[in-house]
């Protein structure tokens, strides 16, 4: 069995619904996941958008989260620390912890990827955690990526 990212809110490749995005309630999409490898520790969600105007936007920063974690629910709280085994969410681009959803300029339509890491430990780095800070402490560690996109546009107005 691959492993693989899903979520009942969107499929791969289509859009994002504006429930999730600045323009509606900005709560995270559910997530679920299967077929992690033998021998996950943890998991760690990275969530970008790499079609920003000023270079990648990272919306989501999430690790820690244990091996036998399934899913992530509708709208994960935007706190530090979550009641999942421990997991942690780090700094987004919006400079603070937790989900951003997509709010992209108007005009053509940004891709969103969530990337969902299976790793062998569990992470250390420093409180806060920016996207580059879990990516330093994955290095040597990633057993399996699994990935799942979504789009958004903005009208003008």
């Amino acid at each position: 069995m691959a492993f693989s990212l899903t979520s009942t809110a969107f499929t791969d490749g289509s859009a994002v619904p504006a429930k999730y995005t600045c323009d509606g309630a900005d709560v995270s999409p559910p997530l679920a996941w299967s077929g992690a490898p033998a021998g996950t520790v943890s998991f760690a969600l990275i969530a970008d958008d790499p079609d920003a105007p000023a270079g990648t936007w990272v919306h989501w920063v999430l690790y820690n989260l244990p091996a036998t974690t399934p899913e992530l629910p509708e709208n994960v709280a935007k706190v530090e620390t979550l009641d999942l085994g421990g997991a942690r969410q780090g700094r987004n681009d919006f400079h603070r912890p937790g989900y951003g959803g997509p709010c992209p300029p108007p005009g053509p339509a940004h891709r969103y990827f969530f990337k969902l890491y299976a790793l062998d430990i569990m992470l250390q780095p420093r409180p806060a955690a920016q996207k580059k800070d879990v990516e330093a402490a994955m290095q040597g560690h990633v057993l399996a990526v699994a990935q799942l996109v979504g789009t958004y546009a903005r009208r003008k107005r």
